[in-house]
């Protein structure tokens, strides 16, 4: 059996479509959940922001319980495809038309706007949870061991660099106040076409182990009061939350950063993609020697001292430049040492519990770090 795990190999097909589907649904998100949606609606048609603003309250409400809610009913689920894959190759095609109807061009009365507004949020958010749940599980679903779920993330993060550049490129392309939205509604219908078929086709390349659909799962309470119990799933909430937070105020406040100290940003952009190129390779290669919570600790402490460097000296340019390093370190070992994280802490919970519940445990963490 030791042996068995060590050798474990996922195909590169499978880890390409896996990470492409990935990527693709974030692409679709960031677009919805950045901003570009509301804009679309209050300056570009006309809603009322307190009308938009009532959307996103009620929206807010049934997004607070859908994620452990899809994530119990996935761990329940049993089908030829498997738990997940049902749900992202049929769900991808529900997804897409939520998405696009997002964009429709319908009469524009502020009735008519808050109605499609609402309704295409709810269905394009439950289509959303079901997909990009059942595709942050798929890794832990289709390998046992570290070393093969990791070469799955590290294709994740490659990946990730198209929704992380798409906002800039929305922000070039969308019109304002009084333009001609035509152009870029054809072209956000487009681009949800073709990534939708990506997530679509992306099931044919990939396949989940299917003991775990053996498993006779808990009542929802019982699944979630479990889950609580899990002290390692409460510490790495914690640890996740904390910094997705961190990461997520740090990228918002580097441009305000550059506007104070009046200095040119390319050299510390450049030590911060160095930083995170060095970090993978060096996260890579440390996973197996140190063990994934030495790794997670000299992880945290490089963030951090990155950011101790940047209190202290940030106003000059090399001790900048360091901290963005080492916040690059940090960044990539979030990136890359967190999933694996999670998949420690579901591997734990199945010797407590004798059953596989990624689904509720992934619901959870994207609840509580939502806010983040």
């Amino acid at each position: 059996m030791k042996n068995s795990i060590i050798e474990e190999r996922i195909p590169w097909k499978s880890r390409i479509w896996i990470s492409l589907a990935d990527s693709s649904v974030a692409m679709l998100q960031t677009i919805v959940g950045g901003g570009a949606l509301t804009y679309y609606f209050t300056r570009v048609r006309g809603l009322e922001p307190n009308l938009a603003g009532l959307v996103w309250l009620l929206f807010g409400i049934w997004n607070a319980i859908n994620d452990p809610l899809f994530g119990f009913i996935s761990d329940r689920t049993k089908s030829n495809l498997g738990r997940r894959r049902p749900y992202i190759r049929y769900g991808a095609p529900i997804l897409t038309l939520g998405f696009i109807f997002l964009w429709l061009d319908l009469p524009a009365s502020q009735g008519m706007m808050f109605s499609q507004m609402l309704i295409g949020l709810f269905v394009y958010d439950i289509l959303y949870t079901a997909i990009a749940t059942s595709i942050y599980i798929m890794p832990y679903e289709m390998a046992v061991s570290n070393k093969a779920r990791s070469s799955i993330f590290i294709w994740k993060i490659i990946f990730m660099i198209f929704p992380n550049v798409l906002p800039f490129v929305i922000a070039a392309i969308q019109p304002g106040p009084g333009d001609d939205p035509s152009a870029y509604r054809l072209l956000l219908i487009g681009m949800a076409t073709v990534l939708g078929l990506i997530v679509f086709l992306s099931t044919y390349f990939y396949e989940e182990k299917v003991f775990a659909q053996q498993d006779e799962q808990f009542p929802f309470l019982k699944s979630l009061k479990e889950s609580f119990l899990n002290f390692a799933f409460v510490i790495f909430l914690v640890v996740s939350f904390t910094v997705i937070y961190i990461q997520t105020s740090l990228m918002q406040g580097v441009a305000y950063y550059f506007d104070e100290i009046m200095a040119t940003p390319l050299p510390l952009y450049i030590g911060l993609a160095i930083g995170i190129v060095f970090g993978i390779v060096f996260w890579i290669r440390r996973r197996d020697p140190w063990g994934v919570k030495t790794c997670v600790r000299v992880w945290l402490a490089a963030f951090a001292a990155g950011c101790l460097i940047m209190l202290v000296g940030g106003k000059l340019l090399l001790p900048a430049a360091i901290g963005f390093f080492l916040i690059g370190v940090g960044f990539a070992g979030g990136m890359y040492l967190i999933p694996i994280m999670n998949g420690d802490v579901i591997d734990y919970d199945e010797q407590r519990t004798g059953l596989r519940r990624e689904g509720m445990y992934a619901g959870i963490n994207s609840l509580v770090t939502k806010p983040a």
